[in-house]
């Protein structure tokens, strides 16, 4: 745990400028693609997502957190989920369409980068030991909220990618003691849902086997599953 808070020291401490103008240009990015959703700011967020996930690959893990022992292996996991945000950006996997039906839990998670800081800072850590906009945690909640505003044809390789990430986080929160990231899967579990619903659940008219009902059932089982695990994995460090 010591080598873990001591790498994100190192890291706050020789980037927090750059963290800095990659949170302003995100921002701009996101509102560009809200409020202007032309092919050219589509594609502005698709590099920025790029950019975003080379930074984390490279700099964050590759760089300054290189002391953690599994640092290389998230080198490739974030490598690989860069090259698929370069394949959507060439093959349009991603066409960024509107869906209106989830904007309010959709802008609560890209809000998450500046409010994993806030919580860091409520709990008694102080700079530079403490959670800051541009890290893998915040970048993923940040994601799965764009992805969830423009979710009739999201990329459902790096949505499962992201998901996954969100449900390990769930160990680092125990080993490490950093709780902010409970936010992380409290928030990424019902997304999962919500996206996994529109993509393989057909409409209460189509006929399918199993049936919808059943597939909801099952869909709702899973997620259901998965709340408990994040509950009882809350109160197992609470020590309850």
């Amino acid at each position: 745990m010591e080598v873990f808070w001591q790498t994100i020291a190192a890291y706050n401490s020789a980037t927090w400028i750059w963290q800095a103008v990659i949170a302003v240009a995100g921002v701009a990015a996101t509102a560009a693609l809200i409020l202007r959703p032309a092919p050219a700011t589509k594609m502005i967020m698709k590099f920025y997502m790029v950019f975003l996930y080379l930074w984390i690959a490279i700099v964050y893990y590759g760089i300054w957190c290189a002391p953690r022992n599994y640092s290389n292996i998230m080198v490739i996991m974030w490598c690989v989920m860069a090259f698929a945000w370069i394949w959507d950006a060439a093959k349009g996997e991603t066409p960024f369409d509107r869906d209106r039906r989830y904007t309010l839990p959709a802008l609560v998670m890209m809000m998450m980068p500046f409010v994993y800081p806030l919580l860091s800072v409520l709990r008694g850590k102080t700079f530079p030991e403490m959670t800051s906009p541009v890290m893998p945690c915040s970048v993923v909640t940040f994601t799965i909220g764009v992805l969830l505003m423009h979710s009739r044809k999201a990329n459902l390789f790096i949505l499962l990618l992201l998901c996954h990430w969100a449900f390990i986080g769930l160990s680092k929160t125990y080993m490490y003691e950093i709780p902010e990231d409970f936010l992380m899967a409290a928030l990424s579990i019902p997304a999962a849902y919500m996206f996994l619903r529109d993509r393989f659940v057909p409409a209460a008219d189509e006929p399918s086997k199993p049936s919808v009902a059943v597939l909801k059932g099952l869909l709702v089982a899973v997620f259901l599953c998965m709340g408990a695990i994040l509950i009882y994995t809350v109160l197992k460090i609470r020590g309850i």
